[in-house]
């Protein structure tokens, strides 16, 4: 009742702050959201579905979400909600139905302008722990500018959690302009002194770039050891518990790439890493446990890696020693299995993923060691286990809470289908083990297999008709194998046998008749007949001492049996004890820790109490002291009183003759005053007519500036139409020149092709006056034989 007025209280506080933002509301709100505080830091109301929390919750969510409340407010909120991150319920309820990452994600975007703010730090604080292993609607208000803020102002681990099994967070990420200054600054930081750092990039690069050929680069086979290495040193050493499980979850990412896989299996460390992580079951802490198991389950879904992990845990004890320890001695109190069983068996107020995750690994588990050779040494574990989690399906308290009862129907549920996987009876590997059992020699063997008969041939996929071949086969095998013995005896019979046929038993008879015995047996084997005694008396003798033989066999054989049986069940005993042993220390060391803890606190409180005794006393003398001091201090302030009466009756006396001279200074004043005013109106009427004429000058020198600036104006005109003629000029006078100088190539080259014209024309003339020359020799000798000839024929 007082939670509802309380609820109600601040409801109506948050109604007035809406409607009157003001300091006074916005403190008395404060104060209210400390008392709630207090009030239901311990309680699930909030929860519950009703309509006053829910009403509560979503005032506080508008609040904080106005830009207008002030930063106290608004932090006073944030803190009240961030105590309830930590409950799943909680958390899954801020997602889905008050939507608490929008409203974190626009005060982050109102206070973008100063991200080192107190308030924004808290909010990527309360952001990070609300949206780890929790995928964001992507829908949701302001998370485009959350991720936009994000890729400028690193806050590593709630990008991480954003990014991981998000595809739209990503593919908005890559869409971004500056995605690769942002990829630039994350393989920047990888080099970070703080091993937290470099989780949470290699957290963000493999959600965003393992399928890359960025995230290729970086996670090949050079550097993917290190990365190995890098996680399982945090995992075992521990950087803190934030650092491990984001260490997990970047192996359980990494893991699902069946390059990267595969690599983890030629990792060269993985066993003695392994023993290590698997130490970390032992631990107390239920959220270290639960991680550790987690990164269990993750290396199962590897068929080679699952395989491993199964013979680290279930593998004979003797082959598993302490370090350090001579001559093979056991270390059967450090035995994981012994932890799972611890943590299956965990109280309901532990957290709910711890004995879940315990289950899926017992589960993984046995499912590889049926088909494997760790099945025999996995029995008796197994008879262990089964005896400790049929335990948890009785029914549970009825002076429970809700809560624990839900936890309960939860758990019981998975142990339900833990024993389905491992009592599945429809698999057809239950054939051959069941068969051999039906028709074994042993009575106990056929018992139990009928009873599994019983309860697995109603089932709709039993393999009935594999299982009757299987039973026909075996059947025959010792058919067969009964006539092949009794063909093998019948043949001894005839070689041993002279005259009567007598059957030789390779069994010795105890006592003083061994030396009778044996030498019946010579003289039967060398054919002498008997003579001394009746032969029908040797035969009972004979075979009184076979039946005797047979009975004391049979005794013995029953005697082994039960030998065996109760050394399994010593050997399942000694399991059980050891169990309770280990969980006996674990509440001794917890009972002496909370012992320590209570006389520490209990001297501290004694120390305290004396304290107070003597803070008590001089309170007391104090209290005396001060009453006395107070009738001292009652009597001067009588005095004081009526010397003050006589004081103020002086000090009127002398205000009033003050106030007296004061008035008629003030008149004086008064007079002057008024002279003093007549003069100004004289001055203030001339001011006016020289007011008026210096208005004229200026209405005449506004009209001269006109005329002016008109005159300005043209002669703008005309220099902007002179520098445009002069422009036309200017290209005009570049054309021109552009002319003059090509006309002056041209001339240069036809110089140059006159001179050579020249060169040439003289060549020609040269060459000219040559042929001339011989011309004129050709003519002068042809002259000069036709004269010849002339000469000649005139002489004939």
């Amino acid at each position: 009742q007082q939670n509802m007025i309380i609820l109600k209280g601040l409801i109506l506080f948050f109604t007035q702050f809406m409607h009157v933002q003001d300091e006074f509301s916005s403190n008395g709100t404060i104060k209210h959201i400390h008392s709630f505080i207090h009030s239901f830091i311990h309680s699930h109301l909030l929860f519950s579905g009703q309509v006053l929390p829910s009403e509560c919750l979503s005032g506080l969510m508008e609040v904080a979400g106005d830009p207008n409340t002030s930063h106290a407010l608004t932090g006073s909120i944030i803190f009240l909600l961030a105590q309830f991150v930590s409950d799943g319920e909680a958390k899954e309820a801020f997602h889905s139905s008050y939507n608490f990452t929008g409203t974190l994600a626009a005060i982050i975007h109102c206070n973008r302008t100063t991200p080192e703010e107190p308030l924004v730090l808290q909010c990527l604080n309360v952001l990070q722990r609300l949206t780890y292993n929790v995928k964001t609607l992507h829908c949701a208000s302001h998370i485009h500018e959350l991720i936009s803020f994000l890729m400028q102002h690193a806050c590593l681990g709630l990008m991480a959690n954003l990014c991981r099994h998000d595809i739209s967070v990503q593919s908005h990420i890559k869409s971004q302009s500056n995605v690769k200054a942002f990829y630039r600054a994350l393989i920047n930081l990888l080099g970070h002194n703080c091993l937290t750092v470099v989780v949470f990039v290699l957290s963000i690069l493999s959600s965003l770039t393992l399928n890359e050929e960025v995230g290729q680069k970086l996670f090949n086979a050079k550097n993917i050891h290190q990365t190995f290495q890098l996680i399982f040193n945090i995992t075992v050493n521990g950087d803190g518990t934030l650092t491990r499980n984001y260490a997990v979850d970047l192996l359980v990412d990494l893991l699902k790439n069946p390059k990267i896989a595969d690599n983890l299996t030629k990792y060269k460390h993985l066993s003695v890493c392994l023993s290590e992580v698997l130490g970390l079951l032992h631990t107390k802490d239920p959220d270290t446990a639960s991680k550790v198991m987690e990164l269990l389950v993750a290396l199962c879904s590897v068929p080679v890696l699952r395989k491993h992990v199964c013979e680290t845990v279930l593998r004979p004890p003797a082959a598993r020693l302490q370090p350090g320890t001579r001559k093979g001695v056991q270390a059967r109190g450090s035995e994981p299995s012994l932890a799972l069983v611890h943590w299956v068996l965990s109280p309901l107020d532990d957290p709910e993923q711890c004995y879940m995750q315990a289950l899926s690994l017992l589960a993984e588990l046995f499912e590889e060691a049926i088909d494997s050779s760790l099945c025999s040494s996995a029995q008796s574990f197994v008879e262990l286990l089964l005896q400790e989690v049929l335990v948890l399906l009785q029914s549970p308290d009825s002076t429970e809470g809700d809560q624990l009862l839900k936890k309960h129907c939860l758990r019981a549920g998975r142990v339900v289908d833990f024993l389905l996987d491992i009592l599945n009876f429809k698999d057809q590997r239950m054939v051959t083990p069941l068969s051999l059992a039906l028709t074994s020699n042993c009575r106990e063997h056929v018992q139990v297999a009928l009873r599994i008969l019983v309860e697995a041939a109603p089932l709709p996929d039993f393999p009935s008709i594999i299982l009757g071949d299987s039973i026909a086969a075996n059947n025959a095998y010792c058919q067969r194998d009964g006539e092949l013995s009794i063909r093998s005896s019948s043949a001894s019979e005839d070689v041993s046998l002279v005259g009567k046929s007598f059957p030789i038993m390779h069994a010795e008879p105890p006592g003083s008749a061994y030396q009778s015995i044996d030498s019946l047996i010579e003289k039967l084997q060398s054919g002498v007949e008997v003579k001394d005694v009746h032969m029908s008396e040797i035969i009972d003798v004979y075979e009184q001492k076979l039946s005797a033989l047979a009975c004391k066999e049979s005794r013995l054989q029953d005697l082994l049996e039960a030998k065996a049986l109760a050394l399994s069940q010593a050997d399942r005993l000694i399991a059980q004890y050891r169990c309770q042993r280990a969980q006996a220390e674990a509440e001794a060391r917890k009972l002496a820790s909370l012992l320590k803890d209570t006389e520490r606190k209990k001297e501290d409180l004694q120390t305290e109490l004396n304290d107070h005794l003597l803070e008590v006393e001089r309170l007391k003398s104090d209290s005396q002291q001060l009453l006395e001091h107070n009738g001292r201090l009652q009597a001067v302030a009588d005095q004081h009183q009526e010397l003050k009466g006589i004081n103020t009756s002086h000090e009127l006396q002398a205000a009033h003759i003050s106030l007296t001279q004061q008035a008629e200074g003030l008149r004086k004043t008064n007079e002057g005053l008024k002279l003093q005013q007549e003069r100004t109106v004289a001055e203030l009427t001339e001011k006016e007519q020289q007011i008026k004429g210096l208005k004229t000058d200026v209405l005449n020198k506004e009209r001269k500036i006109t005329g002016l600036q008109n005159d300005l104006r043209r002669q703008e005109e005309q220099i902007h139409e002179m520098e445009e003629n002069v422009s036309i000029l200017r290209k005009e006078l570049n054309k021109t020149e552009q002319a003059r100088k090509d006309t002056s190539i041209k001339a240069s080259s036809l110089e140059l092709q006159k001179s050579q014209l020249e060169a040439k024309v003289e060549k020609m003339e040269e060459e000219l006056s040559k042929h001339t020359q011989m011309i004129a020799m050709i003519h002068s000798l042809s002259s000069g034989k036709l004269k010849g000839e002339i000469t000649a024929s005139l002489s004939l």
